[in-house]
């Protein structure tokens, strides 16, 4: 007997989930144990032209019928956003379908009211889909690291500010004329906030954080900062230190065990980190625990077919479990672990400061950094006159350290502006 399968949502990935399904039903019936088949589609409008090769009777408005009737077995869910995809799934679960998702906003959000509802109903929620698209990354987290102690999860997982900042680095381009290029390449939408302002990269940084250390973490918990005052000279400067600037979510457990630390902003990479040499779109997710040591996924983290294939993969976990009559109870063994405010993070800064060209002006800087408690790793001094700027970089320190150094800085008179500030981390690479 086939396995009915609702999909909520038919974009760019849905149409690939229903090509995908169709194409290869006979290699899918093979690896679930039975046949799938689509028992219904729900979208906004019906009129529109799709190239699906299914029957357009399977198509409806009717999203909370399709997803709680009684004949379908399991439900995809590509419409993403909150609502009202948190109201079907939650319905659907409900109802005893298994769901399969790519929604990181919604997990980011919502991940432990789903997860609960799931465990309570008894049946699964998989969503390897909702980060870094084709990437097998989220059930070897979950599943193959489980008798691990994960101790960081750091990445590049959001394709569009990958590819803007590697052609600044790869051109010497602007951060301007490479988000165009990367809206002409369709690689960031017409409104593309989400992407350069970090929100995407923290939902997914959010998702990783509560799969790496069983602990509830939402996207509310992540430091976020965005790629938009990232500048040319930056780029430069990061090149003379021999790093190049990347966006990462870095997901790091304190040193004592006791709470965790979850931030998405640029920072300046050492060109030897594997992380490093990730250019264009890619996404590369960096795992480091405690047996298993450093491990690396990387691949194609966006696009309807990559995505599609991590959703296809889901969907013949959950029928397989739908047969065996089983399911994951995800989330059950919560830590509890916190999430540590920003400001107790350990790390470094790089501070590029536009001064008087005058004596005194670098002892009267390093008497800043001293004052709270920073010290200064390196220093140079870059043109001169009213070209005068100092670089520096600083020592490990809580960021809330280095933030009250810079809001200092920027009150003293020979200092006309803090000409950038951007974190250095080196993570075991110098």
């Amino acid at each position: 007997m086939a396995l009915k399968v609702a999909l909520l949502g038919c974009g760019v990935v849905g149409s690939e989930v229903v090509r995908l399904i169709n194409d290869q039903s006979t290699e899918l019936a093979a690896r679930v144990g039975t046949s799938l088949e689509i028992g219904g589609i729900a979208v906004r409008r019906l009129g529109r032209a799709r190239d699906t090769g299914v029957d357009p009777a399977l198509f409806t408005t009717d999203a909370m019928t399709l997803a709680t009737r009684p004949d379908i077995d399991l439900v995809v869910e590509v419409i993403g956003g909150i609502e009202p995809a948190r109201s079907l799934i939650l319905a659907a679960i409900k109802s005893g379908k298994s769901v399969v998702t790519a929604n990181k906003a919604l997990l980011a959000e919502d991940g432990a009211a789903i997860h609960a509802a799931a465990r309570d109903a008894g049946v699964d929620v998989y969503y390897e889909a909702s980060v870094a698209g084709a990437i097998p990354l989220l059930r070897p987290l979950r599943d193959s690291l489980a008798g691990d102690r994960v101790h960081r999860v750091l990445g590049i997982v959001n394709g569009t500010t990958n590819y803007i900042l590697d052609r600044m680095d790869s051109l010497g381009a602007g951060f301007a004329e490479s988000l165009e290029e990367a809206q002409s390449l369709g690689y960031a939408e017409a409104d593309p906030t989400a992407d350069v302002e970090g929100f995407d990269a923290a939902a997914k940084a959010a998702i990783l954080a509560r799969l790496a250390f069983h602990t509830q973490v939402t996207a509310a918990d992540v430091h976020r900062e965005g790629i938009t005052e990232v500048t040319a000279a930056d780029i430069a400067s990061a090149k003379a230190m021999g790093c190049v600037v990347k966006l990462l979510a870095i997901c790091q457990r304190s040193a004592d065990g006791s709470s965790v630390g979850v931030r998405v902003h640029p920072v300046m990479l050492p060109r030897e980190h594997p992380l490093a040499t990730v250019t264009e779109a890619y996404n590369a997710v960096f795992v480091e625990a405690e047996s298993a040591g450093r491990l690396m996924f990387y691949g194609a983290g966006a696009g309807g077919a990559p995505t599609a294939s991590a959703v296809l993969g889901d969907v013949v976990a959950v029928a397989r479990n739908r047969l065996a009559g089983t399911h994951v109870a995800e989330g059950a063994h919560d830590t509890g672990l916190p999430v540590h405010p920003m400001g107790e993070t350990v790390t470094r800064y790089h501070v590029a400061l536009d001064v008087d060209d005058r004596p005194g002006v670098l002892a009267r800087v390093a008497d800043v950094f001293a004052g709270h408690g920073v010290s200064i790793k390196n220093v140079r001094q870059e043109g001169s006159g009213e070209d005068a700027q100092l670089v520096l970089v600083s020592h490990r320190a809580p960021d809330a350290a280095l933030a009250r150094t810079v809001a200092d800085l920027r009150d003293l008179d020979m200092v006309r502006a803090v000409a950038s500030v951007m974190r250095v981390e080196a993570f075991g690479h110098g």
